[in-house]
């Protein structure tokens, strides 16, 4: 997959920022550039950047509030065994063999923000490989996954974005242990 540095944020992604108290320690998985490394940690969060492409997290250099770590994140092995996050963000990236590993890396009361393509993405681009595209209803499975998530908001559909259209799924969800009702803003 190739990174465009100069994104600015995904707007599903920042609309549930909120949900991420600052101090928070945040997995931002397949970062790339680092566009939501930045954002979390310009809230305050500290966050875990990681990316198999060293030159992609290269910008990452010196930015307060961020560690970058180049890890292959579809190894034999998961990379962050023993490691919990108060949030994991994905953005742009299907491995499905992660998601019990995400589950069991997120703190009992965090924050799930994912976005990525999905099914019906191959008629406007890619990626348009089955294996990177989400079968419908796909992110509520890895919400449900024990213990099972609140979910704060889903979508899946054609949106129209970047210049270009592209078919979606987007999950905002909250550990078992997340006060209600969580604070959106």
């Amino acid at each position: 997959m190739t990174h465009d540095h100069s994104l600015a944020p995904s707007p599903w992604i920042a609309r549930f920022a909120p949900l991420v108290p600052s101090g928070a320690r945040v997995l931002d998985l397949a970062a790339g550039g680092g566009r939501h490394a930045r954002l979390f940690a310009s809230r305050g969060a500290s966050v875990l950047a990681v990316d198999r492409d060293a030159g992609a997290l290269a910008g990452l250099a010196g930015v307060e509030g961020v560690q970058a770590r180049v890890v292959d994140l579809e190894g034999a092995a998961w990379p962050l065994a023993g490691e919990t996050f108060d949030a994991i963000v994905v953005a742009n990236y299907l491995h499905r063999p992660l998601f019990p590993h995400l589950r069991a890396a997120l703190a009992a009361d965090g924050v799930l923000l994912y976005e990525t393509f999905a099914m019906g993405n191959e008629a406007y681009g890619r990626p348009a490989n089955p294996d990177f595209l989400l079968c419908r209803d796909e992110l509520l499975s890895l919400a449900g996954l024990a213990p099972a998530m609140t979910v704060v908001a889903f979508e899946q559909g054609l949106v129209q974005g970047r210049g270009r259209a592209a078919v979606v799924q987007r999950l905002a969800a909250v550990g078992p242990d997340r006060r209600w009702p969580p604070a959106l803003g």
